[in-house]
């Protein structure tokens, strides 16, 4: 809330990935392994860094306008529609009707009031679907270590955004109080949950992953409510609870 209030959108979302970007030069000075890895591996890197940028900016150009939970509880529709299209179970058509439905409860009082709102959110969902599929390549990469090849993404992604966010972002170089803030946000929502996604993406198989993630939706409304006192109606929270019941019926039972 306080970046809101002081800086713009998209400015917001290049502190966040520049600040993530810093505690990774820092941490990991991730550069040292590009030298040595393949054009492949480097395309991987770079489609990714460009997938993070641009999903970051849409994120909260999206928030901006819409409630946390129906930006949270659109973000996983195009990944359980693929699934439904690739596997034509009654458990992943199942899985789409109650997504499907979720997504509707959810959206159905901005579909008037904020078309540009929902046409951001559903980007992002699109972005985010690239997100796990790019960071399951990255962390099963036999060239670079998850981490490392996160940490050299966010730097690309860094400079990817830099011509449409700088100039929104540059109030935040004349108050410590915002720098300070942006570098809270970034580290807590670029370091911690993409360094968790990669170990967990090493270890879990992608549906499982799917699965472990499933609750995104519903803790993103308890934090709408909480921090952003984004009060969801019971229509609302029933559309939050159909799309995370969705992602977890999709999800293939673990062996």
């Amino acid at each position: 809330m306080l970046l809101f209030a002081r800086i713009d959108v998209l400015g917001v979302a290049w502190l966040r990935i520049a600040t993530a970007a810093a505690v990774f030069a820092v941490w990991r000075r991730p550069w040292r392994v590009w030298r040595r890895l393949g054009w492949s591996t480097r395309r991987l890197l770079v489609g990714w860094a460009a997938v993070l940028a641009v999903m970051n900016s849409v994120f909260y150009l999206a928030l901006d306008r819409l409630p946390l939970g129906t930006v949270a509880a659109i973000e996983f529709l195009p990944v359980i529609v693929l699934a439904a299209l690739a596997a034509r179970t009654r458990r992943n058509v199942t899985a789409l009707v109650c997504a499907v439905g979720g997504v509707y409860l959810v959206t159905d009082v901005q579909l008037v009031d904020e078309p540009v709102g929902l046409a951001f959110a559903a980007a992002n969902a699109v972005l985010f679907a690239l997100y796990i599929m790019l960071g399951h390549r990255v962390a099963r990469n036999d060239q670079v270590s998850g981490i490392d090849g996160l940490g050299l993404s966010m730097l690309i992604a860094a400079v990817v955004a830099l011509p449409i966010g700088i100039a929104d972002a540059a109030p935040a170089f004349a108050d410590p109080v915002v720098l300070v803030a942006a570098a809270g946000v970034g580290f807590c929502s670029s370091v911690i949950p993409y360094v968790s996604d990669q170990l967990a993406m090493a270890r879990l198989p992608r549906a499982t992953y799917a699965l472990m993630v499933s609750l995104l939706p519903a803790t993103a409304t308890v934090i709408g409510v909480v921090v952003l006192t984004q009060i969801p109606n019971a229509k609302e929270i029933l559309g939050v609870v159909l799309v995370v019941a969705g992602v977890a019926i999709h999800g293939e039972r673990a062996t």
